[in-house]
């Protein structure tokens, strides 16, 4: 869980800050998502890879529902949804093992959601 939420809260990151550096051309939000995306790390990623088991993943098929969208506007809050969810499992599953994980995954989050709400606000 940890790897795949690890992952995911990379690529959700990564989706928003490149349409804000290549579609807005805005240094200023894309340098806030790629540090954060910076942040999204862990110190056992060995440790991770190596039980990583992606093939036999039981959601690893598409849905339809992640087909459909409809514009960038549709992309970024899908991706910001993403990112934000899984750093709120990873902040839950650290809080068994690291404290300090979970503080820097909760941190994430709450970036996350101003950010979300700043350049969403600005895509209407």
């Amino acid at each position: 869980m940890i790897d795949a939420n690890l992952n995911r809260l990379r690529e959700g990151i990564r989706v928003v800050e490149d349409i804000m550096r290549y579609r807005d051309n805005n240094k200023d939000l894309s340098s806030k998502l790629k540090k954060l995306r910076h942040l999204a790390r862990v110190n056992e990623h060995a440790e991770l890879l190596q039980n990583r088991d992606s093939i036999n993943d039981v959601l690893r098929s598409t849905t339809q529902s992640e087909l459909a969208r409809e514009s960038i506007t549709n992309i970024i809050t899908a991706n910001f949804k993403r990112a934000q969810e899984s750093s709120r499992v990873l902040e839950e599953l650290y809080k068994l093992t690291s404290p300090q994980y979970s503080e820097t995954f909760k941190h994430i989050r709450y970036e996350l959601y101003d950010l979300e709400k700043q350049i969403t606000l600005n895509e209407k």
